[in-house]
Formats: structure tokens, sequence, C-alpha cells
């Protein structure tokens, strides 16, 4: 059985997806992992992957592109499967992308969806109430006929050594950035966390992408190892595996620190639910008003004044929740 997987969204989503991903590929002989341009580097990190389809949808990220025939019929026709799982977060439709699945050929097509499918669904699934995105990806493979692995936590292959990057001795990370600024911790705040840290004796690892380089450095501010556009996908995973814990917000980062098993200081925007997104399978504590005004309404700016459902988090609590979680048996 040729079988396909879609996560169309972001970095973290895809990681989200994984357990899924090994569920469907534990039956197949060759699993495709179909998903966005965001997605792309985490998906290369999966183990079960045979193949990664990458495909920039018109339905789904911040800036969608514009709907074009010639790519819609690349997609079609790159497309080589007869089993198709189509996961997609709690607010989104599968249908497009089942629509597009068709016109490629797959005879069976499964999805958790709430408007009628007509003819583009096999298995039309009802997630739990509630249910955290990795759970639901979980029972929507089960509803398919994919049982779940014995581990379900999420997973990325082994990455290289974080040593040569971070220096002997153990650290925590701290990765200020967020790809949606109302889930993101002010730079104050986390300066003052590192700090903090490192006047009680902790040694500190700043961590972001490329376009993040002026950030880490005010972060790091001359106390902790600046690691600001010097990682990609799999040595960030090396550097997270080798943490103590790692504190930051509702991004990618604390999806990989999940697969990686390193517990997690999550500084939680409530703008998403935190039962769906919070990290998954390990160790964490949630800092931020989860019942402030902005809850639930997926605002990529805070629409608060102030930020208060983060800002009001100290530095203080954010030292004395590593202190909890760096005591943690991995």
């Amino acid at each position: 059985m040729k079988a396909l997987v879609t996560r169309l969204d972001s970095f973290g989503d895809v990681l989200l997806a994984g357990p899924a991903v090994r569920a469907v590929a534990a039956r197949a002989s060759h699993l495709t992992l179909l998903c966005g341009p965001h997605g792309e580097p985490a998906a290369r990190l999966l183990p079960g992957v045979d193949e990664v389809l990458v495909w920039e949808s018109p339905w789904t990220g911040f800036q969608p592109p514009e709907v074009s025939r010639a790519a819609t019929e690349s997609l079609i026709a790159a497309v080589d499967a007869d089993t198709a799982l189509v996961l997609t977060s709690f607010h989104q439709s599968p249908l497009p992308t089942a629509l597009l699945l068709r016109l490629a050929g797959v005879g069976f097509i499964a999805a958790d969806s709430e408007d009628y499918p007509g003819s583009l669904l096999d298995v039309r699934h009802h997630r739990a109430p509630h249910a955290h995105e990795a759970e639901a990806a979980l029972d929507l493979a089960e509803a398919a006929g994919f049982p779940r692995p014995d581990d379900t936590r999420l997973r990325v292959l082994p990455p290289p050594p974080a040593e040569p990057l971070t220096g002997p001795g153990g650290y925590v990370v701290v990765h200020p950035g967020a790809s949606v600024p109302a889930r993101a911790w002010s730079p104050g705040r986390c300066a003052q966390t590192v700090r903090e840290l490192t006047a009680a004796g902790r040694r500190v690892v700043v961590t972001g992408g490329a376009g993040e380089r002026e950030l880490t450095a005010y972060v790091a501010g001359g106390r902790a190892v600046d690691l600001g556009g010097r990682t990609g996908a799999a040595e960030l995973a090396g550097v997270l595996a080798a943490a103590d814990c790692v504190v930051t917000g509702n991004t990618g980062p604390a999806h990989l620190a999940a697969a990686v098993g390193t517990p997690v200081v999550s500084l939680f925007s409530p703008v998403v639910p935190a039962e769906r997104w919070r990290p998954y399978g390990v160790p964490y504590v949630l800092l931020g008003d989860q019942q402030a005004p902005c809850a639930g309404t997926r605002a990529r700016q805070c629409p608060v004044p102030g930020h208060p459902c983060l800002e009001e988090v100290t530095a203080h609590d954010v030292v004395a929740a590593v202190d909890k979680l760096a005591e943690v048996p991995r």
C-alpha cells in the first residue's frame, strides 16, 4: 500500500502529526508526507517518512499564494498513493485537499470533517472535543485502520551532537522568537530571564532563526551562548535534546523540544487553546493567563494593550519553573 499523509501547515503542526505518521507508516510499503514549505524542515526529521512532497496551498498559512491552475495540476500529477490521511487543525476543512487527492486518483481518503464531504471522503471522522492536536491525528489514523503505535510521543530522527555549538556542560535554552507575534514573550522579559538564570548559576543558550539574530543577541546580552541564525532544524533538535529544559512560547521549538524529550517552560498565549497545543508527552509548566480577553481569538497581533496574558509573567516565575523542571528525571 502506498500511503500519503498531508499536513499543510507550519513546522510545529508537522511535528505534532509525527505519531500518526508512524501509525500509517507501520502498515504502508511507502509513505509520502505532503506538507507546505514551512513544514518541510520538520517533515524531513520525522521517522517513517519515505518521501516529502512540498506544495504551498492557497487555503493555509498567513500569506497564502494565489490560486494557480499550473501549481494545482503539478501537485495532482505528483501524487502517487492509493490511501491518504488528511490532517488539519480543529478549525480547518480537509475538503479542498481531499478534492485534489481524488483528482490525483487516491482511492481511500480519511479526514476529520464537520462539513458534509459528499464523495470526497471514505472515512468522515469527528474529532473528540478538546482533543490535543497530536491525539486527534492519532484518533483519525485509528479510525482509518491504522492502529496507534506503542509509543505515541513525538519523535524525530537522531539529531547531531550539540556540544560543537553549545560548548561543554549543562544548560537551559531560551528561545525568544515566535512566528506569530501574539504568542511571543517580550524581548525585555526574555533578557531579564537570561540575567536571572545566569545569576542563579545556570548556563544559558539562546536560539533563534536567521532573521532573529538581533533579537537573540539582545536577549543573550553577552551572558549566554548566542546561537541565533546558526542552527537548521536538525542542529536545533540536537541543541534542545541536550538541554536541561527549554523556555519558549507556543511555537515550533516547543514541539521540537517535546520530540527530543526535553521539558518545556511554556509561555503560552491563549489566542489558541492550550489543551490542543501545549507541549505533548513531556513534563511542562504552562505560564500565562489562559482566561485573558484574547483567549480563543487566534489573533496574530495581541488585541489587548500591553499583552497582559504574557507580560504579567515575570522572570522570577520562569526561573522557578526551570528549577522545577530541571530536576525531573529524563
